[in-house]
């Protein structure tokens, strides 16, 4: 299974970020907490110049603790500014704002700071600058790309944003990269093949988090991803005329119930992963 997606409005938000990059103190790049490495922009050095970077792994509440401390290590490690968050917190965002306003507190002139805010889609751009500017019209939401344009925001007299759209790279050259983002729902649902990315999934659930499935669906994770499927429409009653199991809705179930973090805490990434189920993944034809 591959997936690639570069609509033309992100060729696009590309331009605005390198034309406005010369405006900023530092770039916020936003990374989903639960896929830290396949959501980040493989070329953010080239997008973001010489302006300094601080990485944000948002939706921390969604993904394994324990492996989320481990990314942080590992950025730091990296000499790079990095903080968990959710972004849903108002308390979690304000530690976002205090780290900003203490690496960059004072500018020429006093000026704020200024801050562009970079990420992917769906990766929860649009309600971190909510909490951060209290912007209650703000278009949020799970479809990707649904951000517009571009604006500056002020955060209070020390901090002002630059929001961005989100964007993507013209090609991943790791499928599992593509197949990581879909599950995480930051590709057009209409490029993927809904029932083959949940196989993929349930494999590997079966294999990292057997419990999660277990406690969720009452299911045996020793079965083939098909069988897994089939029986969770089962168990959920997602039958069709004669009795027929809608896979279809079965796996747009698993996926939605795992954005949503009803499956628990699961991350998808481990830095300290070396070969693994998504390397067999990436070797596939």
């Amino acid at each position: 299974m591959e997936i690639q997606w570069y609509p033309g409005h992100m060729a696009k938000a590309r331009k605005i970020i390198k034309q406005n990059i010369r405006l900023v103190d530092a770039v916020i790049e936003l990374v989903d907490a639960r896929a830290p490495l396949a959501s980040h922009l493989p070329d953010l050095d080239e997008l973001s110049g010489g302006a300094q970077k601080i990485v944000v792994l948002n939706k921390a509440d969604l993904a394994d603790e324990r492996v989320t401390g481990m990314w942080i290590k590992k950025f730091r490690e990296m000499q790079l500014e990095a903080l968990d968050v959710n972004s849903m917190d108002r308390h979690s965002v304000k530690r976002l704002i205090n780290l900003i306003t203490t690496i960059y507190c004072k500018k020429p002139g006093g000026r704020p700071t200024r801050c562009m805010i970079i990420g992917i889609p769906n990766v929860g751009k649009s309600s971190i600058i909510n909490q951060m500017a209290g912007r209650k019209g703000a278009r949020t939401g799970d479809i990707p790309g649904v951000t517009k344009g571009k604006m500056w925001l002020k955060v209070n007299k020390e901090l002002e944003l630059l929001d961005t759209p989100g964007i993507l790279w013209p090609k991943f050259e790791d499928k599992a990269i593509g197949i990581k983002l879909a599950i995480l729902g930051s590709i057009k649902e209409e490029l993927i093949n809904i029932e083959e990315l949940s196989y993929i999934f349930l494999e590997f659930l079966s294999k990292e988090y057997p419990h999660s499935l277990r406690e969720r669906y009452k299911i045996d994770v020793g079965k083939s991803p098909r069988e897994m499927l089939n029986d969770i429409a089962f168990k959920r009653g997602f039958l069709m005329a004669g009795g027929v199991p809608d896979m279809e809705r079965s796996a747009k179930t698993l996926l939605m119930e795992y954005r949503q973090g009803k499956l628990g805490r699961i991350s998808l990434e481990n830095p300290d992963e070396q070969g693994g189920f998504w390397q067999n993944i990436s070797n596939q034809e």
